[in-house]
């Protein structure tokens, strides 16, 4: 959690490789490994999923072979069989019934015209699909209506049941409701000023960032 601005959604975009940005000092240990210099593409087989806050439109981009494609790019850089495109048809069905999408939605183009629910949607579609040991939200309640954000906090929570870790970046107390963190982190100006449990997401609802910046 944080102010705007406070890097948040840097430290983000830096887990999981994203090229804009370049490492001046220090390591990103993931499961014992040093993952500083690794692809994007490389993070992800190693288990790291990243949700973005505002998922790019790319129009003519089917959802279905996107979404098969990668899943067969994950499972094959993990060493697994990929598996049939009937076998995948029925993982997707059971995963957009899961999220409360009607099955032909896989037919649309990659969040072309989608609203902002819809955005969120599609990208918890694709962390159900990827199975990643760690994954990064990026302000996941943002556009959401209480309605879409039941349905998102659902799917965070099947989530969490299968034994992974989630690094939630949000400004308000709302999301965590169903995220129910372990463990509340405060950025400024790219550091960690303060941490605590629940309850200091709990006293920044009420008293705001500056009580403790």
């Amino acid at each position: 959690m944080g102010p705007n601005g406070s890097g948040k959604s840097t430290l983000a975009h830096v887990l999981m490789g994203h090229p804009n940005y370049q490492i001046t000092g220090g390591q990103i240990i993931f499961q014992g490994t040093d993952i500083s210099s690794a692809k994007p593409e490389e993070r992800a087989a190693a288990g790291l999923f990243l949700a973005f806050q505002e998922p790019r439109e790319i129009a003519g981009l089917e959802l279905f072979p996107f979404l098969f494609n990668a899943y067969k790019s994950l499972q094959v850089a993990r060493g697994r069989e990929a598996g049939s495109v009937f076998a995948f048809k029925k993982k997707l069905n059971d995963e957009l019934a899961a999220l409360d999408i009607r099955s032909d939605w896989s037919n649309r183009q990659l969040n072309q015209d989608f609203s902002g629910g819809e955005k969120k949607k599609a990208e918890l579609l694709q962390l159900a699909l990827a199975h990643p040991i760690l994954a990064i939200f990026d302000e996941i309640d943002s556009g959401l209506d209480v309605d879409a954000l039941a349905v998102a906090g659902k799917a965070i929570q099947r989530f969490k049941k299968k034994k992974n870790s989630l690094l939630a970046v949000t400004h308000y107390q709302r999301v965590l409701k169903y995220i129910k963190p372990d463990r509340v982190l405060v950025m400024s100006s790219g550091r960690i000023v303060q941490s605590g449990g629940p309850e200091l997401a709990a006293r920044l609802e009420k008293e705001g960032f500056a009580s403790v910046i």
